[in-house]
């Protein structure tokens, strides 16, 4: 994705009476926190440059936002000043990530000697970084109460995704689907690909006319829709987002397969009990907590009844990956917990469950990701009109940053297909889902 240059507000120029260019002053300062030489071009708001300039170029507009990242040294001090326009990036971001990463792995990063204190807040000083916090930019979630409680999980959901379902429309395609796409071939578009991974999962449940299907975290309804239209399945599909609730509904109605779906607002806490046929879950789990996912797997086993099947889609991080990080944290998915897929698999079978079949779907999900960025890229404008500016700059960073962590491998995501054991014992035929 290429991010286009912008300035949200006119750049102050140099300082009267300065005697040296910004990045002069920058330079040291850069050596210092980065352990070595920037790995990267710098164009400060004067004009004035350091750094390479064969590598990635970032341009600093403005002096707030070296302040910033004195107050909140790190991701997220970097977050806020690009969400802020402040901080730009010539060409395409994913790639200058990347490309930085690539340079200071290894580094000692962000630990000045104590010695170097005074001549970093002396820079500071002359760079006009020295002063009160800036105001933050807007879209960092707001959530209270006890870890995990029904109120706050309810809370961290509506703040991500009931953002506008004209955005996610635009950004999703048709399907309206916010999880990864499985892709058949080299050329295959978005919505085949989010088609084909519909198929897929109902394939893995051995869904047929009548079968009772509970989709716990429905999203948009578009898997309910589809397992109802193309399989004949009885639908309970669960959502704790009022507009994707509101989504689902009017989806299965146009559709014409309200009398077989049924979408519900609640918690997966509050589902009934009841022995349905297949449970599907798709890219929730993640959203349920460390602590809380043995309860969450037990809740799985005890809604299936005998020889029910169970797929869940979630992704994963790696053995040595922290998984999310201070900006998803802040802006995206607080609480959210990501676990190695054996974890995972780990607890499902200690819920009593039967794990039958796993499979990885990483590069899946950088292709997936990367279709968004560029819908995000062409449509700049129109988002701009729906969310505002800072809200697509934040969704360009997260795009790029999220694409770069399943292409890198520090993240996955896996389909785990399981049963209750019990009931009439089916044969597991793979080569049965993949069909055209």
């Amino acid at each position: 994705m290429t991010v286009p240059a912008t300035r949200t507000s006119p750049a102050p120029e140099r300082r009267a009476g300065a005697r040296t260019g910004a990045a002069e002053v920058l330079a040291p300062v850069l050596r210092e926190l980065l352990g070595g030489p920037p790995p990267f071009g710098l164009r400060l708001w004067d004009g004035s440059t350091t750094g390479p300039a064969d590598g990635p170029q970032v341009v600093v507009r403005h002096r707030r936002a070296l302040r910033r990242l004195l107050w909140q040294p790190g991701e997220l001090g970097l977050a806020d000043a690009w969400i802020s326009g402040e901080l730009d990036v010539e060409g395409d971001l994913a790639e200058a990530l990347s490309a930085v990463r690539r340079e200071l792995a290894g580094r000692r990063l962000g630990r000045p000697s104590p010695g170097s204190w005074p001549a970093l807040l002396s820079a500071a000083a002359r760079l006009g970084a020295v002063g009160p916090p800036p105001p933050r930019p807007g879209g960092r979630a707001r959530v209270r109460g006890a870890l995990h409680s029904r109120g706050r999980d309810r809370a961290v959901i509506s703040h991500h995704y009931d953002l506008s379902n004209e955005f996610y429309a635009l950004l999703l395609g048709p399907a309206m689907a916010y999880s990864c796409a499985y892709y058949t071939s080299d050329d295959q578009p978005l919505e085949a690909a989010q088609r084909a991974k519909f198929d897929l999962i109902c394939r893995k449940l051995d869904l047929r006319p009548g079968t009772r299907l509970l989709d716990v975290g429905c999203g948009w309804g578009a898997l309910a829709r589809h397992a109802a239209v193309h399989y004949g399945a009885q639908v309970t599909a669960v959502t704790l987002s009022a507009r994707q609730h509101a989504h689902a509904r009017s989806l299965v109605a146009e559709a014409g397969v309200a009398d077989l779906v049924d979408v519900r607002l609640c918690d997966y806490r509050e589902i009934a009990a009841d022995a349905y046929d297949a449970v599907s879950c798709v890219e929730m789990g993640e959203h349920v907590g460390r602590d809380q996912y043995p309860d969450f797997a037990a809740r799985l086993h005890g809604l299936l009844r005998p020889g029910g099947r169970l797929l869940v889609q979630q992704m994963s991080r790696g053995a040595a990956a922290p998984g999310g990080g201070a900006f998803i944290e802040a802006y995206i998915a607080p609480d959210m917990h990501m676990r190695p897929l054996g974890q995972t698999v780990d607890l499902i079978e200690a819920a009593g469950l039967e794990v039958l079949h796993t499979e990885a779907m990483r590069p899946h999900y950088a292709r997936t990701i990367d279709a968004w960025r560029d819908t995000l890229t062409r449509h700049q404008d129109r988002f701009t009109a729906l969310v505002g500016r800072p809200a697509v700059r934040l969704w360009q960073l997260y795009t790029a940053g999220s694409s770069l962590a399943f292409s890198e491998g520090r993240m996955g995501v896996d389909q785990i297909l399981a049963r209750r054991p019990g009931g009439p014992d089916t044969t597991v035929r793979p080569a049965d889902w993949y069909g055209g």
